[in-house]
């Protein structure tokens, strides 16, 4: 018994199409996983900015406490270099001194600025094992104070610069305080 082989009615893929179907699925799954790291860094950024924003805040809401809670006079609040308490140029990110305002000669340098990046072992935020990332080796504070053409009115503007895995930035707010409270 012959049996004839039709070899026309079985038909599959070449190894030429199977490469060329093997490269764009490769390049696909490199342009997402591609997308995916930019997603990840975008969103790392943003982390750092808005730890750069409430860097910035608390220095200001420090100055207008101690405004109207008298520790400091209007006059004070100027920069060394005008007569008052606030250093010149940038400064590190570290604790308050005993006037509780962020930028003077009484800061505590030996106690960097952290921010706490995880709860520790105990799952816990709060507590004594909490992780913190020291934020002096790459930010810094400048806070600038300038008198306006208004007399009992400056203008404050403070600004975070940060240079990050190789990425330099900057946030700054500005607002004016009076005499006033």
């Amino acid at each position: 018994m012959h049996r004839k082989c039709k070899s026309g009615s079985s038909r599959g893929f070449t190894l030429i199409e199977v490469m060329v179907a093997m490269a764009i699925l490769a390049a696909g799954i490199l342009s997402v996983a591609g997308i995916f790291a930019k997603g990840l860094q975008a969103s790392y950024e943003t982390q750092i900015q808005y730890i750069a924003e409430q860097k910035a805040q608390e220095a200001m809401e420090t100055i207008f406490t101690a405004r109207d809670t008298k520790v400091i006079t209007f006059s004070q609040i100027a920069n060394v270099s005008a007569g008052g308490v606030f250093l010149d140029g940038a400064q590190p990110l570290c604790a308050s001194g005993p006037d509780g305002l962020f930028g003077t000669q009484d800061d505590i340098t030996t106690q960097p600025d952290t921010v706490v990046t995880s709860p520790g072992a105990d799952k816990m935020f709060g507590t004594s094992d909490d992780v913190g990332m020291n934020l002096n080796p790459w930010m810094t504070r400048t806070i600038k104070i300038e008198p306006t053409s208004t007399s009992n009115l400056d203008k404050i503007t403070v600004t975070i610069n940060w240079t990050y895995a190789g990425q330099s930035s900057t946030y700054q707010i500005v607002s004016y305080i009076s005499d006033y409270s």
